[in-house]
């Protein structure tokens, strides 16, 4: 009973601090978004050490874009609603550079919109009818994409780096691009696929996937800049830091919003390459990408993403030891530097810069919600800690220029506020919507039939936009894939008669009763649906999955009935 007594009590103790440090972290954000709005609105970004604002990424307010989603997991639904009404009142084009990095286009407006989208109806707005298949930021996302695709209009399908959105790619327009601006397309695009029926955006985000399986090294490694139209390497370095980082990252999280087993496959079998050639005592150095030799034996703060995205594919035990080094960098300085020297244990020269960066606390999140280690609070706690006491400043919080000295810059960067405070309040907030585990959900009445939203399994893109993959299921037009499941289960079942196997099936996803019957030969099939659908309250058992978890296939979902 006493040892009872204390579990319950240290835990009680572990919820308070939590709460004072969420409060804390909530405190933070309005002290740079307030700022932002007074001082630099509609520029890019704040300028907090003279207390203005500057365009960094083409002028569209992107801080403001970036914050949305952030405001409605803090809870504060009036301000989300109020700055949505910002955005669909004012021009679009207004919001729109003339130019842009494709890549930053995407995680930040178009991730930024689509999320915002998503959760609209969650946050109280009236949505129109129809949604989440339309919808007046699901256009603005679709138009900026749309901007965008003159970019992969290149031999290889890999597109180019920079993009004029009103004229396209401008001819004297370099053709190297990082390998990270190739790959980090498939979130985004796919999902504005799935939500507008146009399969241009998810085809040639795949294409641009494929063209850099296609080109890794005969070691299984991809470099850091290739030429997108003669596909050469220009930069050889392999790692998984900057340059390729998030090419991985969408490989993972492409295969899991899409339950795509050849993205999966092709992430394994790069990790398979990265574990042999760059991973030296839970480090990651980089290598030269055809021999495999160390180029760089350097930690660069970007990397620290890598022990949340293992988490990802249940690689735990190796995730942690890693965190567990890149942590004792933070404990060293007070931050991570862009980079680090691992043999000597020091920053390296020009490098000694933390500009908030979110990238080790997003791994401590992620791991968190598979541990519960205490040890991952306490970096959540230090990051707080450092980050009010060196860059805090009156008007905002600012990029630390030199984590030996403490000198700041005149700069708060966007994903401060989208993603390095969003990830420290979500590591503190357990019950937080984005953590659903599944047993609260909304129902909604899409043209294409029932659908269920806001049932968790968010997937963050890389600039912590979250992005619910069920909304992917509820605007699908055509339903052949959908029998082909149900013809299997049927032969499933009938095999299985002497067993209690039954479905448990997800509300519909597809065009409606009425709809279906009219389909070509589906109408006994239909009627076999909706008798099922009475009867049928337990759960499958499915004996074999293709990823080590529960995955949701075409609205299905299957569940261990242990």
């Amino acid at each position: 009973g006493h040892r009872a007594g204390g579990a319950g009590s240290r835990r009680a103790r572990a919820e308070r601090a939590c709460l004072c440090r969420r409060e804390r972290v909530r405190a933070m954000f309005y002290h740079a978004y307030e700022h932002y709005l007074e001082s630099a609105f509609p520029y890019d970004e704040l300028r907090p050490l003279t207390c203005d604002g500057q365009d960094t990424w083409g002028s569209f307010s992107l801080t403001l874009i970036d914050a949305l989603d952030t405001l409605l997991i803090l809870g504060n639904v009036s301000e989300f609603q109020r700055v949505v009404n910002v955005l669909q009142e004012g021009n679009f084009h207004s919001f729109l550079p003339t130019w842009c990095n494709g890549f930053c286009c995407v995680l930040a407006v178009v991730g930024g919109l689509l999320s915002a989208h998503l959760l609209s109806r969650k946050a109280g707005i009236e949505v129109e009818a129809g949604w989440p298949c339309s919808g007046p930021l699901l256009r603005m996302a679709e138009e900026a994409a749309r901007k965008l695709l003159p970019a992969f209009q290149t031999p290889t399908g890999m597109p180019y780096g920079t993009v004029n959105l009103l004229h396209g790619v401008n001819p004297g327009e370099t053709p190297v691009t990082c390998t990270a601006g190739i790959g980090t397309f498939i979130v985004e695009f796919a999902t504005l696929s799935h939500l507008t029926g146009d399969p241009v955006f998810e085809d040639v985000a795949r294409k641009a996937l494929k063209a850099l399986w296609k080109n890794r090294s005969d070691i299984g490694l991809v470099g850091n800049h290739i030429d997108v139209i003669t596909a050469k390497w220009v930069a050889q370095d392999a790692g998984i830091g900057a340059g390729v980082d998030s090419y991985f990252e969408y490989l993972v999280k492409g295969a899991i919003l899409l339950q795509d087993k050849e993205l999966m496959s092709m992430f394994l079998e790069y990790n398979k390459a990265i574990k042999n050639y760059t991973k030296f005592d839970d480090w990651y150095l980089w290598v030269q990408m055809y021999k495999g030799t160390v180029s760089m034996p350097v930690f660069q703060s970007l990397e620290a993403y890598w022990p949340g995205l293992q988490s990802l594919i249940g690689d735990v035990d190796n995730a942690m030891r890693t965190f567990l080094n890149y942590y004792t960098v933070w404990k060293q300085f007070g931050g991570l530097p862009e980079f680090y020297n691992i043999p000597q244990g020091y920053t390296v020269d020009k490098r000694e810069g933390y500009p908030l960066r979110p990238e080790l606390i997003e791994s401590a999140m992620y791991l968190y919600r598979a541990t519960r280690d205490p040890t991952l609070l306490e970096l959540g706690r230090d990051a707080v800690e450092s980050i009010e006491k060196i860059s805090k400043v009156d008007c905002g919080f600012a990029t630390i220029k030199d984590l030996r000295d403490h000198r700041l810059d005149n700069r708060m960067e966007s994903f401060f506020l989208a993603e390095t405070i969003k990830y420290l309040y979500l590591l503190f907030d357990p019950d937080n919507f984005i953590h659903n585990d599944g047993s609260d959900f909304d129902v909604v009445v899409t043209p294409y039939g029932e659908c269920v939203l806001n049932a968790g399994g968010y997937i963050f893109n890389t600039e912590a936009h979250p992005i619910d993959p069920a909304a992917l299921h509820c605007c699908r037009k055509r339903r052949e894939e959908q029998w082909e499941v149900e013809d299997l289960m049927r032969e499933f079942y009938s095999r299985k008669k002497t067993k209690k196997f039954t479905l448990k099936r997800a509300p519909d996803h597809g065009e409606g009763d009425n709809a279906k019957d009219s389909q070509d030969a589906s109408s006994e099939k239909a009627g076999e649906k909706r008798s099922s659908k009475k009867s049928s309250h337990s759960l499958l058992s499915c004996p074999s999955q293709s990823f080590n978890s529960k995955l949701a296939v075409l609205g299905q979902v299957f569940l261990d009935n242990t």
